[in-house]
């Protein structure tokens, strides 16, 4: 379905949903075996399975604030103040490290890995940056459409990223910085995934995270 402004409007996504394990839902992430999901409420940080939404693994952290990624290796929960990368191990739920994310403000709401290195998504401007990891020194920055970014993902040479208050996915092309299309969804998205299928992104108000094709984005 269109919508003023060239977007589609995806009726479709929640079609696919796993509840949320808690009420203030931030990062999503996806390390080749289940999703990461991280809750700043709860103060945690929750492995799922993504056929049943069966909670495999809970972690404590009391940093959580924005997006998550997986380098790997280990989780990278964007949180602290200032915001900064607080790696902890997927095992064992310790921090091995944090990496600080200069400069250091609060403007970073979403990240996730690529070939390229790890990407980002930051606001007041909003751009997309490339940084190399783990140096994290910045070698590609797009201004890209929207206010209010929330969560990134990479999906096969595309950045996705959402915008909170429009509940609007847009895609860019990671080698370019090019727009690709954009797309309204169900709820309101903050943290943003893909399992190598589809996407994921969890729906604050509704507390879910839905899944939907990469294709309806890019409609």
């Amino acid at each position: 379905m269109s919508i003023p402004g060239g977007q589609q409007r995806i009726t479709g996504a929640g079609a696919n949903w796993l509840p949320a394990p808690g009420r203030y839902l931030c990062g999503l992430t996806w390390n080749g075996a289940c999703l990461w999901h991280s809750d700043q409420e709860a103060g945690k940080i929750y492995a799922i399975d993504r056929a049943s939404g069966r909670v495999l693994r809970t972690h404590r952290c009391d940093d959580v604030r924005a997006d998550l990624a997986f380098d790997g290796s280990l989780l990278c929960q964007v949180g602290g103040r200032p915001k900064q990368l607080v790696l902890v191990d997927p095992v064992t739920g310790e921090i091995a490290d944090r990496k600080k994310i200069l400069p250091a403000n609060g403007r970073v709401t979403g990240a996730e890995f690529g070939p390229e290195g790890l990407w980002l998504v930051l606001r007041e401007p909003t751009v997309v940056q490339l940084r190399d990891y783990p140096a994290m020194t910045v070698q590609r920055e797009y201004p890209v459409p929207g206010s209010g970014p929330s969560g990134l993902t990479y999906a096969d040479g595309i950045i996705v990223f959402g915008e909170f208050n429009t509940a609007t996915l847009h895609a860019i092309d990671a080698k370019t910085g090019a727009h690709l299309a954009s797309a309204e969804v169900q709820g309101h998205p903050t943290g943003l995934t893909w399992d190598g299928d589809r996407l994921w992104y969890c729906d604050f108000g509704e507390r879910m995270l839905r899944a939907l094709d990469l294709a309806d984005v890019l409609i």
